[in-house]
């Protein structure tokens, strides 16, 4: 019994980890898309040039969204990176 709890353990963090890393980080980029695409109003001048302005909160958003994901690959490369140091020189980054 103790075997099947500590695999329902892990397998709803695997679970849980998986649907955060690979639906999680894609689906808040295409927000961040989505948000640079919705705070665009398009307005004519007086020459009748078509003028496009962004609404600062929108793209403030974005740039968290995208921020995020940023730190997120550079989180995992770094872990990636302390394992191959660790095994092949010796060094120990954290």
């Amino acid at each position: 019994m103790d075997l099947l709890t500590k695999t329902a353990e892990s397998l709803w963090q695997v679970i849980l980890v998986g649907l955060l890393l690979g639906a999680g980080l894609p689906a808040l980029f295409a927000f961040g898309l989505r948000l640079l695409g919705s705070g665009t109003t398009a307005t004519v001048d007086a020459s009748g040039t078509q003028v496009r302005t962004r609404h600062p909160l929108a793209t403030i958003g974005a740039g968290v969204c995208f921020a995020i994901i940023v730190i997120a690959i550079v989180t995992g490369i770094l872990f990636i990176m302390a394992d191959f140091l660790d095994h092949t020189f010796g060094i120990q980054l954290f």
